[in-house]
């Protein structure tokens, strides 16, 4: 989970505590020696039924590579919300990870149940990796369950797992150890995968870091290969989980390099975008070399928080994106743009057709900071799953933005420049068309839709003695799309914005301005984008009482 702390309802002291004794430790130790295990590997290989290792990559039964591009869902603390599997499904996601208890914290899933989730999973065209919970944090949260725990669990689930080794991954025990004697996580950890082996279990095994799954003290790093090795199958895939230990564009590529060189699998099992009181993640440079190094990526999470920025969707429901949910299925590099539904089920691998070039994109609502593009459907044998919209200088592409559909707003621009722009689709095998014809325009130099009408609701989603959480919802109460817009209020006890997400914060004493995200910059009429914030409380923590949006009052929510 996030940061350095669990899933579990905690105090923002406690988090706060366990950030700090992480970012001490910001510096990964440690280094990958040459792959000693290859011909096993190899031998395992040949013998694979189903998702296994090859290379030090992911892949299936047939070959062919397996890249996650998927989300994690929390089952266990949610088991009514069984529409979310296919809800996820309907995003473009190809995998989900599911939260299970093994009951040694919380309610202990039941065979049924598990089977139940697989059944669901393999309707849904989803990978299913399930993991239990209730280890996070042992050794330094002393309500976590132990790796031996775990593996008995899933020595339990056995006949509801065996069959499956083409569907699902087992994650053993999530963030299995937390910042109290780290160098503790190997032994056990190996002993775990030793005695899942030992029971049968050819599955594909996903193994977390300690630090609360971030590593920042380089453990697994050092010792991945040995916990490789001692695996008799070669099945086995490192999870990293990279939350604001991760902030800088060198740390999250130094780590994930270090596996890629030495031909040791990894996935990105965990990571957040929002920034927190503990720092600003760098997701952009996450999700780009993920797809540089087809490596999998499963964002953290659906819906469900204590801690709602990172919920990918409000509530449960699929309609109602949160910034974060919008940077990950449709920013760049984000699920819609990247993802591949598992050549398992059917159709994929023998689709070699690409789509046809999408229509000549035109261009429409053009602004200081952006512009949106229309093209005409390109057409597939199979189907289009989705359209890269990319900025053309010369010889060199850019891709800027991703879609389902054939439109997008294209965001970030700068004022009175020139652009050119054109478009590629994509089918669910990943079979790229030839480029559209471009089109070239040129941003306005004013900023903003004229005109623009809007409400805002704003709460405070959690406070403490010092500081405070907020929340800000714009809402689109007119007939046009807001592009490039600029939201402004004051605060009247003396607060201060420290940190914002979906949106750039400028503060001057009470008076806060607010420009968008990429992501938040286009806002369709009767849609709504949400920004958070972290704050210093002031002498109170009265909400502003008025907004206005480019200059145009907004009414409240």
């Amino acid at each position: 989970m996030r940061t350095a702390s669990s899933t579990a309802r905690t105090t923002p002291t406690t988090l706060l505590r366990r950030a700090l004794t992480a970012l001490l430790g910001l510096l990964l130790v440690g280094a990958l020696a040459p792959a000693t295990a290859m011909a096993q590997a190899r031998s395992a290989e040949a013998a694979a039924t189903g998702l296994h290792i090859s290379d030090g990559r992911l892949v299936e039964g047939n070959g062919n590579d397996f890249v996650m591009r998927g989300v994690n869902h929390a089952h266990t603390w949610y088991p009514g919300e069984t529409q979310s599997l296919a809800d996820i499904k309907a995003t473009g996601a190809n995998s989900v990870r599911v939260v299970l208890s093994d009951g040694y914290r919380w309610t202990k899933n039941s065979p049924t149940e598990v089977a139940g989730i697989i059944a669901q999973c393999k309707a849904n065209r989803l990978i299913c990796v399930l993991e239990v919970h209730d280890t996070t944090g042992y050794g330094e949260d002393s309500a976590a369950g132990t790796l031996d725990h775990a593996a008995d669990y899933w020595i339990s689930l056995k006949d509801v797992l065996a069959g499956q080794e083409s569907y699902i991954i087992i994650n053993i025990g999530n963030e299995p150890w937390g910042n109290t004697n780290p160098a503790g996580w190997t032994a056990p950890t190996i002993s775990a995968v030793q005695k899942l082996r030992s029971a049968g279990f050819q599955h594909t095994i996903m193994v977390d870091a300690p630090n609360w799954g971030q590593d920042w003290q380089g453990v697994m790093r050092a010792n991945a290969q040995a916990v490789y090795d001692a695996d008799t199958t070669g099945n086995l895939i490192f999870s990293i989980h990279m939350y604001s230990v991760y902030n800088t564009a060198q740390a999250v590529t130094d780590y994930l390099n270090a596996f890629v060189n030495a031909k040791l699998p990894i996935l990105i099992g965990e990571f957040g975008g929002p920034a927190d009181q503990y720092g600003d993640p760098d997701e952009d440079t996450m999700m780009a070399t993920a797809q540089r190094l087809k490596l999998g990526y499963l964002a953290w999470s659906w819906s469900g928080n204590t801690d709602p920025i990172l919920d990918l969707v409000i509530d449960f429901d699929p309609t109602r994106l949160s910034a974060w949910g919008e940077r990950i299925f449709h920013g760049v590099n984000g699920i819609a743009q990247t993802s591949k539904e598992a050549t398992v089920f059917g159709g994929a691998a023998a689709d070699t057709q690409a789509p046809t070039a999408p229509g000549t994109p035109t261009a429409s609502a053009v602004t200081a900071s952006s512009a949106t593009l229309t093209w005409a459907a390109a057409t597939d044998n199979v189907g289009v799953t989705g359209y890269e919209v990319v900025r053309v200088s010369g010889t060199t592409e850019t891709s800027v933005a991703a879609s389902t559909s054939p439109t997008v707003t294209v965001n970030s621009l700068t004022a009175g420049t020139a652009y050119t722009f054109a478009v590629y689709a994509r089918d669910a095998a990943g079979n790229r068309s030839a480029r559209s014809a471009a089109v070239s325009l040129t941003t306005t130099t004013g900023g903003g839709t004229p005109g623009a009408r809007c409400s805002v609701g704003y709460r405070v989603v959690g406070d403490w003695q010092s500081g405070f959480q907020g929340e800000i919802t714009l809402r689109n109460t007119g007939t046009t799309a807001i592009t490039g817009w600029k939201l402004g209020f004051s605060f009247a006890g003396g607060q201060t914005i420290s940190s914002m997400w979906g949106g750039t914060a400028t503060q001057s004493g009470s008076t806060v301005s607010v420009t968008p995200a990429s992501y938040t910059a286009s806002i369709a009429a009767g849609s709504s984008v949400t920004l958070g914030f972290l704050g210093n409380r002031g002498a109170t923590n009265a909400a502003p009482t008025t907004f206005d949006l480019s200059g145009t009052a907004c009414t409240l929510a």
